[in-house]
């Protein structure tokens, strides 16, 4: 052999009889494992037996104390919130337009009323015309038969004077002297006024009779200026109606008397 192979065969390793003896006591362990495994699990498997204990008191027990109730302490008051502030509910269109449509209503109503307030008040008006030219027209007829009536006795009696003549024919036809009291003592009684403004107006009137002594018309020939006091003498000969005759029995012609509050 030479130096070389002996140099090389120096530094390899040692051959120890083969693999074997590993591979047997790999076996062994391996199989020692195994029954380890199954003689663990063999006794975890097995039921647990059971256990008695008796428990003794050593001493007397004491009852336990009363529960004692909680005291319910009251809450603290809470603040009172203020109450909200109301705010306007904003109006819906349709309710104003029917407020609106309301007040045109009214406007409308009201403007009508005045307008028929005006039409009466002007057929008043126009009525009352009406009327004072119908009671001058029987004012007129009636002084117009009056004056026939007189003219007619006149003629009866002879007379050749005017009814309204102031001279002497068949005989005197004015009023004797006391003939203008008698009628004023007649027709004052009549007389409704209340003197609240005082003083003592004059009030002329002319007197118009039928031959029966029938109050046939009536005139005012001077006013006191005052309405009241004219107005209530004409009332009072109006509800008068008939005047009596003269002391010899005769009805003067139209004649003029005076009226005062305090005669």
């Amino acid at each position: 052999m030479s130096t070389l192979a002996m140099q090389r065969d120096a530094f390899m390793p040692r051959s120890y009889g083969g693999n074997g003896p590993g591979f047997a006591y790999s076996f062994l362990v391996h199989l020692g494992l195994v029954a380890a495994l199954a003689f663990g699990v063999s006794w975890h498997a097995s039921p647990p037996e059971g256990v008695e204990a008796e428990l003794w008191a050593a001493v007397p027990q004491i009852a336990a104390p009363r529960a004692v109730e909680p005291v319910e302490v009251p809450p603290p008051p809470q603040p009172v919130a203020p109450p909200p502030v109301a705010r306007p509910e904003p109006v819906p269109d349709a309710k104003i337009a029917t407020e609106r449509i309301k007040r045109e209503e009214q406007t409308r109503k009201q403007k009508e009323l005045e307008e028929k307030r005006a039409e009466k008040l002007a057929a008043d008006k126009k009525q009352a015309a009406e009327d004072e030219r119908k009671k001058k027209l029987e004012e007129t007829r009636l002084a117009a038969l009056h004056a026939a009536q007189v003219k007619r006795i006149l003629d009866q009696a002879g007379a050749t004077g005017e009814p309204t003549s102031t001279g002497r024919a068949a005989q005197t036809s004015g009023p004797s002297a006391t003939y203008a009291g008698r009628i004023r003592a007649r027709i004052k009684p009549n007389i409704v006024y209340s003197d609240a403004g005082g003083g003592n107006p004059l009030t002329t009137v002319r007197v118009t009779l039928a031959p029966d002594g029938t109050i046939v018309a009536k005139d005012i020939v001077k006013r006191s200026g005052v309405p009241a006091w004219d107005e209530a003498v004409m009332r009072a000969i109006e509800k008068t109606e008939m005047l009596p005759r003269d002391i010899d029995g005769r009805v003067p012609p139209p004649f003029e008397i005076d009226f005062r509050p305090r005669d």
